[in-house]
Order: structure tokens, then C-alpha cells, then sequence
């Protein structure tokens, strides 16, 4: 059954024997009518936007496609082991914990942990929740700080926010101190899974927390890192069942929690392959503006980065304006998490940007089944909107003109 539904999945991905359909194509099954014509192609509509077809997918920093090998791994669990994993009693619920078992075993081992350090929630989201507050909270009669970074994810302050509330500090300092002072150290690892070598053992890295939609698993599964030695204590942030060793009641989901163990253990087989591509089709991206487009600013380092994620200014264009016109390009201007913002990425501020080239930035995300033709694609859609946008401004044209706009004293009304 999981082999049917692969022959129809939207992706082009040529990795060993793997090859599927392109992303841009529409995501429905083959229909026995005639191949349309120009004039009666498909048109999609939402939120009042009309698009030809499906556009191309290239926000893989938001969420990935699930790989159908993951996929493959999930359908049992779904159909005919459908046990719940707490169930002590019979074959259904065994099969189902060792699953899950096994399943923690592939995720500990992406990140050089022990199998006993996993525990899958729902998300990173909550794992940053029980993280911040769970150690706060269970250390609260002796430690009062929080040490985070500006560049963290929203979920993460808003966390350092709430425990101020509560009478605790949070210090918006460098953190490199907390390996020095046996200070447990948290990091948000989910677009890091799978991407880049991750040894949690050597990273002196205390709580991870880690999301399965970002590595081509699913979507509602995470995994919480707690290191075990030295022991790292959390106070529970939800009461129930006590399952997951009383980190995280509820009954843990099967299905997802299996398509996550496989995705880790694609990700550990492939990473390296998957990068050197990745890493191909970023230059091929970047390479093909710039030789059309000037006053490109990459922002961030081109060496540390993970290049999947290339986030781009284009100067005197605005942001907002520029993802309007690429309808036919999925990209974004920051999290989606803080897309509802207009306000400019608080992370690229917080790594120096300007502030108004930070709301000149589109994010540009590529992955495993990102192809050639759509990156050269979306090259053409994007050089063509740029040159219209900054056609018509103001500004563009006056900088051309060697006009320097920062010396200009702009009238207030």
C-alpha cells in the first residue's frame, strides 16, 4: 500500500535508487482526462492569491516533506500494529513499545546519546518549555538566572520571559560561560538534527531539543536530550500517566514516533550526501542571482552556516513586497513561528544586519529533494521581481545615481 501511495508523491529526488516527482508538480493523483491546455492549467486559490499549478517548495527551514521511507516505516503502525505502546498485557502493545524503542535507540544515536536520555514529546516547543522552566523550577531554591542569546527561538524567550515573571533572571549574555561554571546547557537543536554532526557528549550540551517534521519525519513528534551523568534534573510541566519516565505523560504516538527514529537514521546514513548536494544547489541559487541581480547581501556567515538555509537581502526592495510577487516561489522572510510579524527578523538584527536590509530578506530553503530545475526556476521568478520592485523605486534609482540616501534629511509629516 505505502508503495502506491510513494508513485504519487510530489518530489524529484535522485539519491541511489531513489526517483520520484517533482515538488512543483500538484500533489494530487494521475487523472485519466487529457492533458490540459495552456488556458484551462490548473489554478489554485487561497487567502486570495491565484497561483498556476503548485508553486515551488522552498521553505525547508519552516517544515520538510516527509521522505517515504519514513513513511513506509509509519503505515504499519497505523493499519495493523496499531497497540498502544502501554499496554503490558498482550502482542499489540508489545510490538508497539518496542517500536518506540527502537525508535529512541535511532535518535540517541544521530546525537551521540544513550537511548535513556530521549524522551519524545510533541515537539520542540515543548522540549525548550520543559527545558527552560522544567530546570528552573526544579533548581528554583538555588538557582535564580537564565543565560539565553537574542538569537533564540521565540519559544525559547518567551519561556525566559515567563520565568521573570516568576521572579527569576534572565541574563541576555554569551553563554559560553556555562561549560566553565557546570551550569546546565540548553540548546534548540531541531534545525540542526540530521544536518550537521551533532556528539552532545562533546558539545558539553546538558538538554536538547529536537523536532521530527525538520528532518523529513513528521509532523507533532519530538525528542527531549536529558543527560544522565552528570544527572540533570526537570520539574514535569504536565501531569498525568507518567509515561516517559514522568518527563512527559501521555501515550506516546507510535506512528510518529517511529517515522522520527527513521528519519534519524536516514538523516546519520545520508548527511553527508545530502550536504555536498545541498551545498551544490545553494551555490547554483546564489550564483545565479548575483550574476543577474547587484547589492546582494548574503546575511551570515558563508562558512558557519548549514547551507540549505541561504538568507538573502535585496537592496531597496522590500521584503513583504518581494514574497507577495514570488507567488509562485514557497519561501518566507523569518519563522514561521513570527511570520504574522512585519517587524524585521529579530535574529537577523541580532546578528548585525541593518534593520533596513533586514526587511529586505527572503529565506531561501533547500533540502533533500529540492532539484536543479527548481532552483534555476526560481532564480528567474526572483530576478524578474526584483527588477520590478526596484524599477519602480525611488530610492534604487537615486543610489544609481550616486546619491548617498544616508546623507539625505528626510522631511517628517
Amino acid at each position: 500500500m505505502a508503495r502506491n501511495l510513494i508513485r504519487r508523491l510530489p518530489i524529484l529526488y535522485q539519491n541511489h535508487h531513489h526517483r520520484l516527482f517533482s515538488s512543483a508538480t500538484a500533489a494530487v493523483a494521475p487523472s485519466p482526462s487529457p492533458s490540459p491546455s495552456p488556458t484551462d492549467e490548473e489554478i489554485v486559490e487561497m487567502k486570495g492569491v491565484k497561483v498556476s499549478g503548485r508553486p515551488l517548495y522552498m521553505d525547508m527551514q519552516a517544515t520538510t516533506p516527509v521522505d517515504p521511507r519514513v513513511l513506509d516505516a509509519m503505515l504499519p503502525f497505523y493499519l495493523s500494529r496499531f497497540g498502544n505502546p502501554h499496554s503490558r498485557t498482550h502482542l499489540y502493545g508489545w510490538e508497539s513499545e518496542a517500536a518506540v524503542e527502537t525508535a529512541r535507540a535511532q535518535v540517541a544515536s544521530l546525537i551521540g546519546a544513550n537511548p535513556k536520555e530521549i524522551f519524545f514529546t510533541s515537539g520542540a516547543t515543548e522540549c525548550n518549555n520543559i527545558s527552560v522552566k522544567g530546570v528552573m523550577r526544579f533548581y528554583r531554591d538555588k538557582k535564580r538566572h537564565v543565560i539565553t542569546t537574542q538569537t533564540e527561538h521565540k519559544c525559547v524567550l518567551d519561556s525566559c520571559r515567563h520565568l521573570q515573571q516568576e521572579g527569576f533572571e534572565p541574563l541576555e549574555e554569551i553563554g559560553r560561560i556555562c561549560r566553565e561554571k557546570g551550569v546546565p546547557f540548553h540548546t534548540d537543536g531541531a534545525q540542526a538534527l540530521g544536518k550537521i554532526p551533532i556528539d552532545v557528549g562533546k558539545m558539553g550540551i546538558a538538554l536538547m531539543s529536537l523536532s521530527g517534521h525538520k528532518i523529513y519525519g513528521p509532523k507533532g513528534v519530538g525528542a527531549l536530550y536529558l543527560r544522565r551523568r552528570p544527572r540533570v534534573r526537570v520539574e514535569p510541566q504536565m501531569s498525568g500517566g507518567g509515561q516517559e519516565r514522568g518527563i512527559r505523560s501521555g501515550t506516546v504516538p507510535t506512528p510518529l514516533v517511529v517515522g522520527m527514529g527513521a528519519a534519524c537514521e536516514i538523516a546519520a546514513k545520508e548527511m553527508e550526501y545530502d550536504t555536498r548536494r545541498v551545498t551544490s544547489l545553494q551555490e547554483r541559487l546564489l550564483n545565479g542571482i548575483r550574476s543577474r541581480l547587484d547589492e546582494v547581501v548574503v546575511n551570515g556567515s558563508m562558512e558557519h552556516r548549514y547551507p540549505g538555509n541561504l538568507n538573502l537581502s535585496f537592496a531597496y526592495v522590500e521584503g513583504e513586497s518581494l514574497l507577495m510577487g514570488l507567488k509562485e516561489v514557497a519561501v518566507s522572510s523569518g519563522s514561521a513561528c513570527t511570520s504574522a510579524s512585519l517587524e524585521p527578523s529579530y535574529v537577523l538584527r541580532a546578528l548585525g544586519v541593518d534593520e533596513d536590509m533586514a526587511h529586505t530578506s527572503i529565506r531561501f530553503g533547500i533540502g533533500r529533494f529540492t532539484t536543479e530545475a527548481e532552483i534555476d526556476r526560481a532564480i528567474e521568478l526572483t530576478v524578474q521581481q526584483v527588477e520590478k520592485l526596484r524599477n519602480m523605486s525611488p530610492l534604487y534609482e537615486m543610489a544609481k545615481a550616486g546619491i548617498d540616501l544616508k546623507s539625505i534629511q528626510w522631511a517628517q509629516h
